[in-house]
């Protein structure tokens, strides 16, 4: 098979860290995994735990990626949602292909063990609300400053503990909460 992401190197049979098989490009280092032989050996060795102390410099394929076994147009997947690294994903095939350095990333990131969740939409929907609530904050704490924003957060958190909190609203939000008029 010809590499998916430089075009020049030739995918040869290779191991991932010796664990599972995967094949790795001649020319740019990046590795092509079936999923179902990384579930395999995880199924086989459910005890063992990556280490997270990696020293690495993952690369990050910017283009679309074509699958190397089918020619389609493979899907990227993000890891996290405070890193902008993105796996590509061939549904067709259930390949991923792991740019140089990115295996390195997922065990310095936790997620080596977890590599099959990454590409679920489960996991990229959690991502997806992580994104959102991370904007909001940095709009609010723009908006507000960062120790008003902090008050705030400390007495939503208060006010959401609260038995009788729909009333404590509405005193708070009343314009003056001891008359009967609107």
């Amino acid at each position: 098979m010809k590499c998916t992401s430089c075009n020049k190197g030739i995918l040869s049979p290779s191991f991932i860290d010796g664990l599972f098989r995967a094949h790795t490009c001649t020319e740019c280092g990046g590795n092509w995994v079936l999923i179902e032989d990384y579930l395999i050996w995880k199924e086989r060795n459910p005890e063992f735990e990556f280490s997270d102390e990696v020293t690495c410099e993952a690369e990050d394929s910017t283009t679309t990626l074509l699958c190397p076994v089918t020619g389609t147009v493979m899907r990227k997947f993000r890891l996290a949602a405070k890193n902008s690294h993105r796996l590509d994903y061939s549904s067709s095939v259930g390949g991923v292909w792991l740019d140089k350095g990115e295996w390195e990333l997922l065990k310095k990131e936790g997620l080596a063990g977890s590599l099959n969740a990454v590409l679920t939409e489960y996991w990229q929907n959690n991502i997806r609300l992580d994104s959102a609530k991370d904007s909001f904050e940095a709009i609010y704490k723009d908006k507000f400053g960062l120790q008003t924003y902090g008050k705030a957060r400390e007495f939503r958190e208060w006010l959401n503990n609260q038995p009788c909190k729909a009333d404590l609203r509405a005193y708070i939000l009343a314009d003056d909460p001891y008359s009967a008029r609107k």
